[in-house]
């Protein structure tokens, strides 16, 4: 049977899944004053007192526009861009192995990116007559020469500030969308793809291999001469062709966020695939206690035997239950979901601190209003059993999850999730009476009592991702995000504002509300903490597994908090909940370190932060998966927040009142602990 919200339950659904990971350009810095930065003079073109410009006369094949293509895979690529631009990118950064090189204003010569279509992006880039970047003597020759200036074609978008970078937005070196190719392997080196050098005159080397330690601008790289102005170097050539070419086109590469793409192989080929980089590369199987070898065992056979795309998902939908991880996705087949959980009784319950099972919400003219079932009744038994024994056999459609409070609260969800027609009797007992009342439930084809468990489902479309205002009667500001996974600079804009205003107005205490926030860029919540801190903290070190050593290894960088141009002092609360996921969690995390901030909540965050950018897949059927591949540690070697979530300083009941909506308890509590300490 055909159902109209099927189709709209697939791509919301989707968006739980596949939550944005953590930025992989190199962490940004911000300034360190946390007075307001002034604005950069304008820039200027100058030229060292070592150069000398050669007179040349240009031939027709000087290059002076580059243009080319931005393919893409990863789902997240334009999930959050608002101004996106590709930059002659200054490679000091990499020659120096730097990962806080800053780019210099000056240096940024941009150029507008076109989309053309939902897989690739098309851009165009004017190069100036003389570059304003780093000269780099990169000859090799032991001597101190002029240098040269050194360049790829990157893909950037501006979050802070004015339309060009600044250390926030991004430094170091491009490790995706560039014309160069890095290697996540070997700490993102070179290893391939185009730059663009510039030389002031014909006295000038620059390498023509990667030496014998394949390595690029290391001390063992063959150098020659180059021409002066403009040249592109293709270094996949040996020895490496550097050439001119006066309007060349060039392909930017996506890079280790591309999708590992396994669609054109049979069912088996696919599973095996996927099987053999995910588990070696899965970063909490000890934490989990994962026995990657008895699964390997038990579901290739089966994978091999698949000839449908049915039996195939059904397949893979289990093979995600092995694995306790809300962060381990399958995209939705709509048919096989509205089989098993497209029926419902229009009945949205809750769980009570007491235990008790109660009707958080009854929608009309469904099977339980029809019942008599009110809101606020307690649900005593369903399929004729203690309805606390029914749940522990609850199978919740969008399983798995990270933690055991985020697996029990979508249980209650989904007790009431049945194939359509299905018959349940339940016993129950309506707010003031004393009498237990017996009906039997028929599910009907609804989905709107599903929908009122996602959060996603019940904002208002037209309100902005961040928003704020004065709480009545206190002098308290109240903030909500309600995402860090949308227009990035409008995001920005309006987060710098409030803080803004908070300072301007003597705001005593903030309460910033988290608990519908599925995610995002981690980047921009740990750079939104950076308001609320006088001095750099490292908070932890991410872990990856690398091919060549076959072992987990750090990034070679921290995750950190970094003061930012405005710092607010006031009291700080957070209030969070199991719907509060991934960066969410990094935030809360970030704002619970040395007690900044009061956590204040019903339950811990969700407990999933593993990071997914490298663990995208596409098989066949048009299906799609993630695993996690990156895990954060600590520097006492605790991994951060999977599997646990931010616990609550403060952990509020959930009462009748609250589950029902009569009073929004964790508001109050978060209220009532700032305004103590402010007295």
């Amino acid at each position: 049977m055909k159902n109209n919200h099927a189709a709209w339950i697939v791509v919301v659904l989707l968006s739980a899944f596949f939550v944005l990971p953590a930025c992989r350009v190199f962490n940004p810095a911000p300034p360190a004053s946390s007075a307001s930065p002034s604005a950069p003079p304008a820039p200027t073109i100058t030229i060292p007192a070592s150069v000398t410009l050669q007179p040349h006369t240009p031939d027709t094949d000087e290059p002076v526009y580059i243009s080319g293509e931005i393919p893409y895979t990863s789902p997240f690529f334009l999930s959050t861009t608002a101004e996106p631009f590709v930059m002659l990118e200054d490679q000091a950064g990499f020659v120096r192995r730097d990962r806080e090189f800053q780019f210099s204003l000056p240096s940024q010569i941009i150029g507008p990116v076109h989309i053309d279509n939902d897989q690739k992006l098309s851009f165009s880039l004017s190069l100036p007559m003389i570059p304003q970047a780093t000269y780099l003597d990169v000859d090799n020759d032991g001597e101190e020469d002029t240098g040269l200036q050194i360049f790829a074609v990157a893909y950037w978008s501006n979050t802070w500030g004015d339309p060009f970078l600044e250390r926030r937005d991004g430094t170091g070196w491009s490790n995706a969308y560039a014309s160069t190719i890095t290697d996540p392997e070997n700490d993102y080196e070179i290893t391939g793809g185009t730059l663009v050098i510039w030389s002031p005159d014909d006295k000038q080397g620059f390498p023509t291999d990667f030496g014998e330690d394949g390595k690029l601008f290391t001390a063992d790289d063959p150098t020659a001469l180059v021409p002066p102005g403009y040249s592109l170097v293709d270094l996949n050539e040996k020895p490496f062709r550097i050439y001119k070419e006066s309007r060349p086109v060039l392909t930017l590469i996506e890079g280790a966020t591309a999708v590992n793409d396994y669609s054109a192989m049979d069912y088996g080929q696919a599973f095996s695939a996927l099987f053999d980089k995910a588990s070696q590369e899965y970063p909490f199987t000890d934490l989990k206690r994962i026995q990657w070898a008895e699964l390997r065992e038990r579901y290739l056979p089966m994978a091999e035997k698949v000839r449908s795309q049915q039996d195939f998902y059904n397949l893979l939908r289990q093979f995600t239950l092995e694995i306790p991880d809300g962060h381990v996705g399958l995209s939705l087949e709509q048919q096989a979901f509205y089989s098993e959980y497209g029926g419902g009784f229009g009945l949205v319950l809750a769980e009570l601190s007491d235990g008790r099972i109660i009707a958080k919400e009854v929608l009309p003219d469904l099977p339980a209003a029809r019942a008599g079932i009110q809101a606020g009744a307690e649900i005593l038994t369903w399929a004729g059993k203690p309805v606390a024994e029914t749940l522990q056999s609850v199978a919740p459609g969008f399983a798995p999850y990270s933690s055991q409070h985020a697996l029990r609260l979508a249980k209650v969800n989904f007790l009431t999730r049945v194939q359509p027609g299905s018959r349940y009797d339940v016993q129950f007992k309506n707010p003031g009476d004393t009498s237990v009342k017996s009906v039997q439930l028929t599910a009907a084809n609804e989905y709107d009592s599903l929908f009122k468990t996602i959060p996603s489902f019940n904002e208002d479309k037209m309100s902005l991702p961040i928003e704020a205002y004065t709480l009545p009667d206190t002098n308290l500001g109240y903030i909500r995000i309600s995402t860090f996974q949308d227009d990035q600079n409008l995001m920005a804009r309006l987060w710098d504002r409030y803080i803004q205003n908070m300072l301007e107005n003597d705001v005593p205490g903030v309460i910033i509300d988290i608990r519908a926030n599925s995610g995002g860029s981690l980047g921009m919540a740990m750079d939104f903490a950076g308001y609320f801190f006088k001095e750099e903290i490292t908070l932890y070190q991410n872990y990856y597994y690398n091919q060549n050593s076959g072992q987990f290894e750090s990034t070679g960088y921290p995750t950190r908090i970094r003061p930012a141009p405005h710092y607010y002092g006031g009291v700080v609360a957070i209030l969070v909940g199991p719907d509060c996921v991934s960066a969410c969690e990094g935030f809360a995390y970030a704002m619970q370190h040395n007690g900044r901030a009061t956590i204040v909540g019903h339950y811990p965050t969700a407990g999933a932060f593993g990071e997914v950018g490298q663990g995208q897949y596409k098989l066949p059927g048009d299906l799609t998966m993630q695993f996690p591949t990156g895990r954060s540690v600590t520097p006492d070697g605790e991994i951060v927040i999977e599997g646990s979530g931010v616990a609550p300083d403060i952990v509020v009941p959930v009462t009748e009142d609250s589950a029902l909506g009569r009073v929004d308890a964790v508001l109050q509590a978060a209220m009532d602990a700032l305004l103590k300490e402010l007295r």
